[in-house]
């Protein structure tokens, strides 16, 4: 009883674990083989070169994970030159992998920071466009001031008001268009790069750097946990299937056909035997007893009082009354 307190009693995994299981490996294995796209498909504009750039990405990753799961299983079995090839196999996968995730996401950042930077490069000219109005308007201004200390309001300082009242009345044009841009927002991944950065005291492109090299490696790497996890439940079930014992019905069905397999060779060599007994009676070599026959034939007593039966059967033999035999075959 207190040996089986302290073991510990394994279950197989229910469905919704499995479930699951199965739906974050799918989910890890997708988002690997997207972000090794994103870089292999970069690689050449051609519509072809593109096919077959995807179709390495595809085959690296499934590959990968396959050469994991194999890795698992010769661990398994304690062979382990061959779960050494295995792994050297993954590795060079992961490698590639890695890499591959490292520049598609890397990829997707630049893009996203690309747009940003187009955006705010927008905001800026229409920012400049109205701070050189604005000096414009300043340089009016002077002149006008001048105009004033030369008693010419009537003639200069009239067309100076007036073409200031247009630059800014082309100010306030330039203001809206800039406000009806859309907004880019950095989101909150550049909000961490910046966090980062400034946390470690790196420029921005280092800590992005980081943070791609961190991510792909998680990602590969929750992949790879979630694929050894099926191999091992897989590798699990099988040796509980083989560990417990049959049903009722397939222990019954079992018995039956080894029973009637049994009674067909009880039969088959009941019936050669009782043929050998009846061809040594019927040549007299041997008397009518159940010893002289046992002998002749090396059988058993059991054996001995199944041929004596068919023959008493038969009409072949006669029992007397000290229960020996006498041979009528002859007669028959």
């Amino acid at each position: 009883m207190t040996h089986l307190k302290n073991t510990r009693i394994r279950h197989t995994k229910g469905p919704f674990a499995m479930t699951v299981v199965y739906s974050f490996t799918g989910a890890a294995i997708l988002a690997s083989i997207i972000f090794s796209l994103l870089l292999f498909l970069s690689i050449d504009e051609n519509p072809w070169m593109k096919v077959l750039f995807g179709a390495l990405a595809v085959i690296f990753e499934l590959g990968k994970f396959f050469a994991w799961y194999e890795f698992g299983e010769r661990i398994a079995r304690r062979h382990l030159i061959a779960a050494f090839s295995a792994f050297s196999f993954y590795s060079v996968l992961a490698a590639i992998s890695i890499g591959g995730s490292i520049g598609g996401i890397n990829s997707a950042t630049n893009t996203a920071q690309r747009y940003v930077d187009v955006q705010q490069n927008k905001v800026a000219i229409f920012n400049l466009q109205i701070a050189a109005l604005e000096k414009q308007i300043d340089l009016n201004n002077i002149a006008a001031e001048k105009y004033i200390e030369l008693n010419r309001i009537a003639t200069g300082v009239v067309r100076i008001q007036k073409e200031n009242a247009l630059l800014r009345q082309e100010q306030v044009e330039l203001a809206v268009q800039r406000d009806h841009l859309p907004v880019a927002s950095q989101g909150s991944v550049f909000g961490l790069i910046g966090s980062i950065a400034d946390g470690l005291k790196i420029n921005a492109t280092d800590a992005q750097l980081g943070l791609v090299v961190f991510l792909s490696v998680l990602l590969d790497l929750f992949a790879a946990f979630f694929v050894g996890l099926i191999g091992e439940e897989l590798r699990f079930r099988r040796t509980l299937a083989g560990a417990l014992p049959q049903s009722p019905m397939q222990s019954s069905e079992v018995a039956q056909k080894s029973l009637a397999v049994d009674n067909e060779m009880v039969i088959s060599r009941s019936d050669i035997l009782f043929q050998k007994a009846l061809d040594v009676l019927l040549k007299g070599d041997v008397r009518c007893t159940k010893k002289a026959i046992a002998d002749k034939l090396a059988i058993s007593a059991e054996e001995v009082d199944l041929i004596f039966f068919g023959l008493l059967e038969k009409g072949l033999v006669t029992q007397k009354a000290n229960r020996h035999f006498n041979w009528q075959g002859e007669s028959v």
